[in-house]
């Protein structure tokens, strides 16, 4: 087995784990804006980081940097993977953000729905699957829930102060 895309896989892993609690910082807690606010730097990013990655990355490999021609399947797949990443860091940051930030609860659906969407779409694909890839997927259902419901919480974040520079007794519990 090749360590390098283990390797790879583990950074993504990494970096995606982290996502999560990293755009759960980005709220508001006086709800000054919108989630959609850090979003637009999540593209940013997104646009910065994939245009000089896969330039970077073309030369390093001695691909040509030509995108003439009339059948070009690259672009088209390359085009659809960008729009459902995009839209899944959508929906990742209104999870996180109607959650005020639960990461702990979010993120396990998050992962443990995409292995088994890519499970699934496989299976569809190939007509057929192993049927301990469904016991898998149960498994892996049940991880989600176990993992949502045991990993700790935390404490709630200590109300604001209010106009005399006290704390609030009462607390926001907004859905």
């Amino acid at each position: 087995m090749k360590l390098l895309p283990i390797i790879f896989a583990l950074c993504t892993a990494l970096c995606w784990g982290m996502y999560g609690p990293t755009i759960g910082q980005a709220q508001s807690p006086q709800r000054l804006w919108s989630p959609f606010k850090p979003y637009v730097f999540i593209g940013i990013a997104y646009l910065v980081l994939a245009i000089a990655g896969g330039l970077i990355a073309m030369k390093l490999k001695g691909d040509s940097f030509s995108y003439s021609g009339g059948h070009f399947p690259p672009a088209k797949w390359g085009f659809l993977a960008g729009c459902l990443g995009a839209l899944g860091a959508l929906f990742l940051t209104s999870a996180m953000m109607t959650s005020k930030g639960n990461a702990a609860l979010v993120m396990p659906i998050v992962f443990g729905g995409a292995v088994s969407v890519t499970a699934a779409y496989s299976a569809m694909r190939l007509r057929g699957a192993d049927p301990k890839m469904w016991i898998g997927m149960v498994l892996v259902l049940i991880g989600v829930v176990m993992v949502a419901k045991f990993t700790p919480h935390g404490h709630a974040a200590p109300a604001p102060p209010n106009a005399d520079g006290g704390h609030s007794a009462a607390t926001s519990h907004d859905s």
